[in-house]
């Protein structure tokens, strides 16, 4: 898992040197510093506060809260300060470069010092560098005696020069506010990332179901209005056949008035239905029922006539009682059709 880790925090770290003392970063904390000048007095009482010391101490240090950071401050005189003008191929490892050539610019081989390389500004051809340096212990011995005197620092600068000699593993763990803030700003930017991707995808999904809602009311209607049209065809055409039938069947008048001229003199109804299917059925006396069949052919509107029953002697008239039945004729036959939009 380290080996994991370390591989990618080594390919950072050559622009973690570059970012170091440049002047990007020294534009970005005085933006900070005048950013922080803006806010309300209430919120900036929230930041961790400073204590700073200056070399030498001349008496023990009062004990201070866990969040206030100690810094040691160095007077300058007590460095090493150097002005290098290194290749620009030097920014991508900067502190790893400066340390190879530590022996050419002090004194003293690498393992001797703790140093600071700082990069200033950066010409088309070279790069200016800071390099700050101090001997080791010396540093340690400071560092002790800053212990017996109840100090810890969490940095340790020197005057006018903004930087930190507390050798790597002195250095706190702790994360102070503003750190804190900037290392969690990437998360916290990740996390409205995906809440505004997931916000997003919920009203993408909500408009969906909304437009399948629209779509099933739609066909629903659609549907409605087909079976409403289909009905109405039904009925029309229903209609249509009922206008076609009672034209094409003789009136009741004029029905009537072919049975009066077809059926004889001695021959009267006392009974006549006609029914939905076209027939007629009619009873009555006639002096001779058995040649009714004859004289009804030559009615146009009947056909078929055929008697009902057996014919009776009526004893107080003398006549025949006869029942027929005959069918409509019609001009056409038609049946209802479905008629198709």
């Amino acid at each position: 898992m380290n080996r994991l880790l370390s591989k990618p925090l080594a390919q950072l770290e050559p622009l973690a040197e570059r970012w170091r003392g440049s002047v990007l970063q020294q534009g970005w904390r005085l933006w900070l510093k005048e950013l922080r000048g803006c806010l309300p007095v209430w919120l900036r009482q929230s930041e961790q506060p400073e204590q700073v010391y200056h070399w030498p101490l001349t008496e023990p240090v009062m004990v201070v809260p866990d969040n206030v950071r100690q810094v040691l401050v160095l007077a300058p005189s007590a460095v090493l300060v150097q002005s290098l003008q290194l290749p620009l191929a030097a920014a991508r490892n900067l502190t790893t470069v400066v340390g190879y050539e530590l022996d050419r610019f002090t004194p003293f081989d690498a393992d001797q010092l703790y140093f600071v390389a700082r990069q200033e500004r950066r010409t088309p051809m070279h790069l200016k560098v800071t390099l700050v340096a101090i001997l080791r212990e010396r540093l340690d011995q400071i560092l002790l005696d800053c212990a017996a005197l109840g100090l810890q620092p969490h940095q340790v600068d020197v005057h006018g020069l903004g930087i930190d000699l507390l050798p790597a593993p002195l250095r706190p763990r702790q994360r102070t506010a503003g750190k804190g803030l900037q290392r969690s700003l990437p998360w916290l930017c990740g996390a409205l990332l995906i809440a505004a991707m997931l916000l997003w995808l919920n009203d993408r999904q909500r408009v969906l179901d909304a437009m399948h809602a629209r779509v099933q009311q739609q066909k629903a209607e659609v549907t409605e209005v087909q079976r409403l049209r289909q009905q109405l065809l039904n009925t029309r055409g229903a209609a249509q056949y009922l206008i076609r039938r009672k034209a094409a069947q003789p009136p009741l008048a004029a029905l009537l008035n072919e049975l009066t001229r077809c059926l004889p003199a001695d021959t009267w109804i006392d009974q006549l239905e006609i029914t939905d299917g076209a027939d007629v059925s009619f009873s009555g006396q006639s002096a001779k029922a058995s040649a009714l069949i004859t004289r009804i052919k030559a009615c146009h509107s009947l056909e078929n006539a055929q008697f009902e029953g057996v014919i009776q002697p009526d004893a107080q008239t003398g006549k025949d009682q006869f029942s027929l039945r005959a069918h409509l004729h019609q001009e056409t036959a038609d049946a209802p059709t479905t008629d198709t939009p």
